[in-house]
């Protein structure tokens, strides 16, 4: 078993629970949190609102702030999408021992989150075009997959574990 990292991402699709198990996490941790959503540029949030996806070129100064926030923190979770494989590393530019929280579940079941959840800016109808993009974490990536299909006091708790005691190596 290795030492908790310090800068962790909760990353996933809309709807994989992200803010709720990053919540989780950094009151477990004792360590700040923060929703990358917030750090959307304003254009990014409208668009998205408006059901457009974003593009890799939108995208770029959104990840920029999502790694100076992680870089400029001691110890802090945050949430964010980070579908990409280039995305992470976009992160990791800024934040190189980020360690990411894959919340992963069926497309049925994230599909059925999203249409039952009200308030959000993210439609329902991006959750495709995001899972298209979706790039599992690869094995030289620092992190661990979390299976979301269970009670979200399970998935939490499992979050909690792998990161309390992440994988060696």
């Amino acid at each position: 078993m290795g030492t908790p990292p310090q800068r962790i991402v909760v990353m996933g699709v809309s709807a994989s629970g992200k803010s709720t198990v990053g919540l989780a996490l950094a009151a477990a941790l004792g360590c700040a949190f923060t929703d990358a959503d917030d750090l959307h540029p304003a254009a990014n949030l409208a668009k998205m609102a408006g059901g457009t996806p974003l593009t890799d070129e939108d995208r770029q100064p959104w990840l920029t702030a999502v790694g100076r926030a992680l870089a400029d923190a001691d110890r802090i979770v945050v949430a964010c999408s980070a579908l990409r494989r280039v995305y992470r590393d976009r992160i990791r530019e800024a934040a190189p021992d980020a360690f990411f929280v894959f919340l992963d579940a069926d497309a049925t079941v994230l599909h059925a989150r999203i249409a039952a959840r009200t308030g959000h800016f993210m439609p329902p109808e991006l959750l495709d075009s995001q899972l298209a993009l979706l790039e599992p974490l690869q094995s030289d990536e620092a992190g661990v997959r979390i299976d979301v299909d269970g009670a979200p006091l399970e998935v939490e708790a499992a979050a909690i574990a792998a990161v309390q005691h992440p994988p060696v190596g």
